[in-house]
């Protein structure tokens, strides 16, 4: 599918116009005293760890404990996550793809950097970076075990990748031992990283 850049994601370049404005700004408030810097940074965190990423682990986590909400991700993700609040930003669809024992999952967006923002929060800085998005096609088994995830030799590894149209989370295999566990605590165990398929679910303490 092609990509479409006439939206909100920007190409990764430290001239970015945007970013530079967005730069210059930030400084000129926090030298004026008006901001911060630790509320940004604060802001920033809560968007990138808690709120975006918990979202997403709230679905996984129903996903994991309700089969007809798991068949209904599977066959509608757009709707199924926008039936707990969830919607993106400028009406982009989404797909659910589930790992299992035989596949790994992993998701990137090659030529920019289209990201599910209403499920995943705020992009990370690697997801964005050329190495990531260009490597990860080529040697998806060598980058994951860069993040410290290595796999099984026998485990196929699958690459989608990410459009204007089109977002991917990914939904990980359930950890053994939580059997008979809330979706709250289900969800503390999923993070953003396993969402995008460079981790797995967290293990039971």
């Amino acid at each position: 599918m092609a990509h479409d850049h006439d939206h909100d994601h920007h190409h990764d370049n430290d001239l970015n116009p945007m970013t530079a404005r967005v730069k210059a700004l930030e400084t000129i408030l926090v030298r004026k005293g008006l901001v911060d810097p630790a509320a940004i940074d604060a802001i920033v965190d809560t968007y990138e760890n808690k709120v975006g990423p918990r979202n997403g682990a709230r679905v996984v986590a129903k996903a994991w404990t309700d089969e007809t909400y798991a068949d209904w991700l599977r066959r509608d993700a757009t709707a199924a996550i926008a039936s707990l609040g969830y919607t993106g930003r400028q009406g982009e669809h989404m797909q659910a793809v589930f790992n299992t024992p035989e596949t790994h999952n992993l998701v990137v967006c090659t030529l920019c950097s289209c990201y599910p923002w209403s499920v995943l929060g705020l992009p990370p800085v690697w997801y964005k970076a050329p190495p990531y998005r260009s490597r990860v096609v080529i040697d998806p088994r060598g980058v994951l075990a860069e993040f410290g995830l290595t796999l099984p030799a026998d485990k196929a590894i699958r690459v989608w990748d990410s459009t204007a149209e089109m977002r991917y989370i990914v939904v990980p295999e359930r950890p053994e031992g939580t059997r008979g566990w809330s979706e709250e605590e289900l969800a503390a165990l999923i993070s953003r990283d396993s969402m995008i398929g460079t981790a797995l679910a967290g293990q039971p303490a």
